[in-house]
């Protein structure tokens, strides 16, 4: 593999390490919502100068013209959407549990491309899905599967759930390829409206300590901006993007440690296990590829 892209791929790899101990130390001082819309308004900002630089602006403008209802659907999908429902699961589930659960959307994906892409539901897709949700009820027990006694149903239901949203999104985005950095841009561009007509329904426009904002600004900056862009180019360059992928699954070893240390959570046996469960079933998914 080209080694620019490696080293791009692993910057990514070290920031997305990061934030789930950033959304559990910004969610004990404000809401999911106000933490959405500091992250999204950040992210904006940073999506438009690089497509600014990029020459890239006249693109959202034409793409929106185009297809309106197409890009207001894909803002609803992600972020509001997705990042709401994840942010509560984050809120209501230790960090672990939440980030662990996060990464069924890629086994979900595979579920929705039957219906929505006409691909074909292959026996190692079948594998790959029942293992991966064996790994979410790992979780869900705390490894108490005999009990089946779920400790907080409606987090799990959440962290869970969020895949559906994430995994229609990259759906739609696969039915109408766009360039990548304006139809980003557009997606979040017009989610913040949108989140703003939340934040005054909710009254979330209140005082925020600055330790908060600064965490929205970074979630923003390093989860959904310079992280993607740095994706983005590591993909462009790489001659073999199933290797280059399979490094984002550093990520969770990572931030495990990171959330152990920073945020002073006990990491449990039964999180890791569904959480090599959950992987384990993605990569046998992507076996046939």
């Amino acid at each position: 593999m080209n080694r620019n892209a490696v080293l791009m791929a692993l910057g990514c790899v070290l920031m997305w390490s990061t934030v789930a101990s950033a959304f559990k130390l910004t969610l004990s001082l404000i809401t999911p919502l106000q933490m959405l819309w500091l992250a999204v308004a950040a992210s904006t900002g940073i999506l438009t100068i690089a497509a600014a630089f990029q020459g890239k602006l006249s693109l959202t403008g034409q793409y929106l013209k185009e297809s309106p209802g197409y890009f207001m659907l894909l803002a609803a999908l992600n972020p509001t959407a997705y990042y709401l429902i994840l942010f509560a699961a984050y809120d209501l589930l230790p960090a672990q549990q939440a980030q662990a659960l996060n990464y069924t959307w890629a086994v979900m994906l595979s579920i929705l491309a039957v219906p929505f892409l006409g691909q074909r539901f292959t026996w190692l897709n079948g594998i790959s899905v029942l293992i991966a949700y064996s790994g979410v009820l790992v979780i869900a027990t705390q490894g108490d599967l005999l009990a089946l006694e779920f400790k907080n149903p409606l987090g799990v239901a959440l962290g869970a759930g969020s895949s559906i949203f994430f995994a229609s999104y990259w759906i739609l985005n696969t039915r109408k390829p766009r360039d990548a950095v304006a139809s980003l841009l557009l997606c979040f561009g017009l989610s913040l409206p949108i989140l703003s007509l939340l934040m005054l329904w909710q009254g979330g426009f209140t005082a925020m300590p600055l330790a908060a904002i600064g965490g929205g600004i970074y979630i923003g900056t390093f989860e959904m901006g310079f992280a993607f862009l740095l994706w983005m180019n590591a993909l462009r360059l790489s001659s073999n993007t199933a290797q280059l992928s399979n490094l984002v699954y550093l990520s969770p070893p990572l931030s495990l440690i990171l959330l152990a240390v920073i945020v002073g959570e006990t990491v449990m046996i039964s999180t890791v296990f569904g959480l090599v469960l959950i992987i384990g079933g993605v990569l046998i998914g992507q076996l046939k590829r």
